[in-house]
């Protein structure tokens, strides 16, 4: 192979791993047999932080808990969780994992990548954050909201955010999951890593293991 041609490939891999994203499909959620929603809520629980394991989640797995959380189930304008005024969510999930960190996009079920880094031992103020296989990190959308007062913006973000974590928390259950919402998280460096735009704010963070 000459050696121009050489170059031009080396130049074409290095442009691609700093600047080429991989999104990723997941699979059809699960939304047939398992545990009942009567058995998931009576098993529903926060896995303590110190004992929280470090096992690997499948795909399916992860697919299941996101649609639970803010995913399509009826249409396309009829999710999982009550949205004001009928707007589509408003509170977006990101997914930090070992592989990247990823926004879950309801339209579609798939996992837009925003980078290659592994930012979970740096965005929870305890160190057991960064065992969880997956981190959910639940961020206000700034520009999703045109018709509402902004001081009632917050009040709708969080009231999301509580819904939203405990589907995520019942699928999980559900799947056998381990799970612990948090809130004591660092918003800077969230906001940094994930290239948040301006007004989005960090909300929250759900831990998910196995």
């Amino acid at each position: 192979m000459p050696c121009f041609i050489r170059k031009v490939i080396a130049i074409l891999s290095l442009f691609c791993f700093f600047f080429c994203y991989a999104d990723i499909t997941l699979p059809t959620p699960q939304t047939r047999e398992g545990m009942s929603l009567f058995e998931s809520l009576k098993k529903r629980s926060s896995t303590p932080g110190g004992g929280f394991p470090a096992g690997q989640v499948a795909d399916d797995e992860l697919s299941t808990v996101l649609w639970a959380a803010s995913g399509l189930n009826r249409g396309k304008n009829g999710w999982t969780v009550p949205m004001a005024n009928g707007n589509p969510p408003y509170v977006r999930i990101y997914v930090a994992g070992e592989k990247g960190t990823f926004l879950y996009e309801w339209e579609g079920h798939y996992l837009k990548e925003i980078n290659n880094k592994d930012i979970r031992a740096d965005i929870g103020l305890q160190n057991f954050t960064k065992r969880a296989a997956y981190s959910l990190i639940f961020v206000s959308d700034a520009h999703a909201f045109t018709d509402i007062n902004p001081e009632q913006i917050a009040n709708f973000s969080y009231t999301a955010v509580g819904a939203m974590s405990q589907n995520a928390y019942l699928a999980a259950t559900a799947l056998k999951l381990s799970a612990r919402y948090i809130h004591s998280i660092k918003p800077d460096v969230i906001i940094q890593e994930l290239e948040l735009p301006e007004g989005s704010k960090p909300l929250g963070m759900l831990l998910l293991g196995k």
